[in-house]
């Protein structure tokens, strides 16, 4: 980090729009990207930099309200109080839930769980983050042991082969995207994984614009063929790795050949092996997954078909090689 820049006048803080946690500097009448911020390093995108508007009066709830009607503070919690008191009464502490968004910071999560499982009893504490990442949780889990994301925002500038599958991050990462743009060198390429053409695969090396729900089949396609042509890290595998010959035998059933895997993906042989083969000569290689990959019935399976490819050839954790969502 460059220790000439200065912080700017105004109140450092965290963008709440999107997951990538942008920092921004606030101040009463504009948004400006903080420079110092490891995620955008001072870039802003137009929700970020419109921020400030979104305090303007005019729409805004400036005070509780019971039915419709403008109370006081005392008179909102005495209600609330008493409506969870009686619940729990009548009905035990599990007849409360909360609900809570995604754009809360962890310090709020923490509070409201404390207060929800703490005080209360109940353990029904859920939050729209859970609903769009839980199949990336369950397939991290599964294949980790715990959901952790391997990788790092400085991989996706490191690496020499960038997949992005199910991610339209021009529109709803517009920030990374910026810096995928920014990384662009000799050499490296970008392969887009999308039944859609969109303002992501402007930055495409390669677009499959697969089957929509064939993703499974195409990276357990892609898992057999590295076995095929000896491209799986064995060592790596051996020492860290395990169920791999079931996993494999499975992706055999499912997509046993190139022929196969373009026919149930409805994509050009040529491409598919273009993919394959890309992988397998590239050893710094990123897969991000989105909600293209997530928000399904078998997004966990997608994810996991993901994961296992990257666990087979040890690039897991590596410098410009790893996954990332």
């Amino acid at each position: 980090m460059d220790s000439k820049v200065k912080p700017a006048a105004g109140t450092q803080t965290t963008c709440p729009y999107c997951g990538v946690g942008c920092g921004v500097t606030a101040t009463p009448f504009e948004v400006t990207g903080d420079e110092r911020h490891p995620a955008n390093q001072g870039r802003l995108c137009v929700k970020g930099s419109a921020l400030h508007e979104t305090l303007v009066p005019s729409g805004r709830l400036l005070k509780p309200r019971i039915a419709g009607e403008d109370r006081s503070w005392p008179e909102a919690l005495a209600a609330v109080s008493s409506a969870i008191r009686d619940a729990v009464a009548q009905h035990g502490p599990g007849s409360v839930a909360f609900y809570l968004s995604g754009q809360l910071l962890t310090e709020d999560y923490f509070v409201a769980n404390k207060l929800a499982k703490g005080f209360i009893g109940t353990p029904h504490v859920d939050t729209n983050s859970r609903l769009c990442m839980s199949a990336a949780v369950a397939a991290q889990k599964r294949a980790f042991g715990e959901d952790c994301v391997p990788g790092c925002y400085e991989d996706l500038e490191l690496a020499d082969l960038l997949v992005l599958a199910g991610s339209n991050a021009a529109w709803a990462h517009p920030v990374l995207y910026q810096r995928m743009q920014a990384s662009q060198r000799a050499g490296r390429r970008v392969v887009v994984i999308d039944p859609r053409r969109t303002a992501t695969a402007e930055l495409a090396d390669l677009h499959l614009k697969l089957k929509p729900g064939t993703d499974t089949v195409l990276f357990n396609g892609l898992l057999v063929w590295l076995r095929q042509h000896e491209a799986t890290d064995q060592s790596y595998i051996a020492e860290h790795c395990s169920g791999f010959a079931e996993t494999l035998v499975c992706a055999q059933e499912v997509a046993p050949s190139v022929t196969s895997v373009a026919a149930q993906c409805d994509l050009d042989e040529d491409d598919v092996e273009r993919f394959y083969r890309w992988y397998a000569d590239t050893p710094r290689t990123v897969t991000a997954f989105s909600q293209g990959i997530n928000q399904a019935v078998t997004g966990t399976d997608k994810c996991n078909a993901i994961i296992n490819c990257h666990l087979a050839t040890g690039r897991v954790g590596q410098p410009g090689a790893s996954l990332s969502r």
